[in-house]
């Protein structure tokens, strides 16, 4: 009886994501002093994409566009709430169907589902929970400190590089690939790495390596004044961050700098561990983010708006060697999505897709880029007029369009020659042509319709509402840093 391991030639496939991280932190717009030499490597060997968004730029609406390959429009997903409302038992994921396809799947990192340990496909999970339950039982505490997770002051971290939770996850990961996987399969992990979101504390030599940087001064658009949309203006308010002076943001970006590079550095143990076991060139590897981060531009922190620094994010493929039908170091500026993740992934291991399906395969979007793509956007919750989104949006990668129901207001960006969106077009001493801010309206209508998001629109059209009219006394009264402690019972801790 012959007891060899069958051959499977299929590639691995490795999904790593940051957390609340910037495009502009990867290729030409990142700052030239910042050091991240593994995504680079990563883009010269790949593809980078200039033009990635998160369709809905908060956490929970991007797992699950990866998830399911979906835009925030079809899964509704459009706020942070439980993944469970959206995936039900069964649901058809990116790790149930890789499984289906005979890949073995973990989960490492921050997923954010709801309850915690639901797999939603997974068959193993390794969660920062773990971490923080592991730190309790060793002479080494877990990270411990006052700043809350929306809160954009900067900070160092209470521990050791080596006992942080971005080491901690690496070593799992290092772990995992040398020790745990099962060599019989080919391995689908997703490595799910929390920072740089806040609280902006990275240790030593991260928390310095940028202090004397000459770090970027925010930008601020010629719209992002007090008479900022409504609802724009209310998350400002709700962070007051508005209220922060130039020093402190100063130093708040010197420490997400180095929380970028403390991750790149770790990603080297994970790339070294593949290459150890012979594995790294038959990896396919996808790199990118759920949502970038304000970080003091246009006058705020957080995300959650359709902005570059808040839904761009850093997207990044690299095939198995000898598998690329593109040349090494390609740059694709046709806009993509999070929901292309998923196809992406199931193209390499042999599978297909159907119509639930919103995303395209990156890889062979790279190879005959698309000359046109639309992406739309949109988010809600509980900071603004109940039964309509902040905002609908649309991008063709050359021009942006917002649509703000509450007001209404709107904005028309040219990204082409505008890339940090510092003039809006629709009020600018230039302004677009009313009969052009029509034609756009009418494109996002089409483009939501046709994305599966009509109940987002008001018989037809694009739903309009009063100012809600609290004022920034009562906004900053209702502000949410997100204080929380290694004891709490949702898996968002940083």
């Amino acid at each position: 009886m012959n007891s060899a391991v069958p051959a499977d030639n299929r590639p691995n496939l490795l999904l790593i994501t940051t957390d609340q991280q910037r495009r502009d932190t990867l290729g030409p717009s990142a700052p030239r002093f910042l050091r991240t030499p593994h995504l680079d490597q990563l883009a010269h060997e790949g593809v980078r994409f200039d033009a990635a968004y998160a369709s809905t730029p908060v956490c929970v609406p991007s797992r699950v566009s990866l998830l399911t390959g979906q835009s925030s429009l079809r899964h509704g997903m459009t706020h942070n709430g439980a993944t469970s409302s959206v995936l039900s038992p069964g649901a058809p994921t990116l790790p149930a169907r890789l499984s289906a396809l005979g890949y073995a799947t973990v989960g490492i990192g921050k997923m954010h589902f709801s309850p915690p340990r639901a797999h939603h496909g997974f068959e193993e999970l390794v969660l920062p929970d773990d971490y923080y339950r592991h730190a309790s039982r060793t002479a080494v505490a877990a990270m411990r400190h006052g700043l809350g997770q929306n809160e954009l002051y900067p900070g160092m971290a209470t521990v050791p590089e080596a006992a942080t939770l971005t080491s901690w996850l690496s070593e799992q990961a290092v772990e995992h690939i040398r020790h745990r996987r099962d060599p019989t399969r080919p391995m689908f992990m997703w490595l799910s790495y929390s920072k740089p979101h806040p609280p902006l504390d990275p240790p030593e030599p991260y928390y310095s390596m940028y202090l004397s940087a000459p770090i970027p001064e925010p930008v601020v658009g010629d719209w992002a004044g007090d008479d900022a949309p409504a609802a724009f203006l209310r998350q400002r308010h709700r962070g007051s961050f508005d209220q922060l002076d130039p020093d402190t943001v100063k130093a708040a970006r010197a420490a997400y700098y180095g929380l970028v590079t403390q991750i790149d550095y770790n990603l080297g143990r994970v790339l070294a561990a593949l290459q150890d076991i012979g594995e790294l060139g038959r990896t396919l590897i996808v790199f990118t983010s759920d949502h970038g981060e304000f970080l003091g531009d246009h006058g705020t922190g957080n995300k959650v708006f359709f902005h570059e620094v808040s839904a761009g994010v850093p997207m990044i493929v690299r095939p198995p060697a000898g598998a690329s039908p593109f040349p090494p170091g390609t740059v694709v500026r046709t806009p993509v999505t999070l929901a292309d993740v998923l196809p992406t992934f199931v193209q390499a291991a042999g599978g297909t897709v159907g119509d639930d399906v919103d995303g395209v395969d990156l890889v062979s979007l790279a190879a005959a880029p698309s000359p046109s793509r639309m992406v739309t956007g949109i988010a809600s919750g509980d900071g603004g007029p109940p039964g309509v989104p902040y905002y609908l949006a649309v991008t063709d990668g050359r021009h942006k369009y917002i649509w703000y129901p509450e007001g209404p207001a709107e904005q028309l960006f040219d990204l082409e020659n505008d890339p940090e969106e510092r003039s809006d077009l629709a009020r600018s001493a230039d302004p677009a042509d009313p009969a052009e801010l029509g034609r756009w309206r009418e494109r996002l209508v089409a483009a939501v319709r046709d994305g599966g998001g009509e109940r987002y629109l008001d018989g037809g059209r694009l739903p309009a509402v009063p100012a809600m009219g609290d004022t920034p006394a009562e906004q900053r009264a209702t502000a949410w840093p997100g204080y929380h402690t290694d004891a709490f019972h949702l898996d968002v801790r940083h």
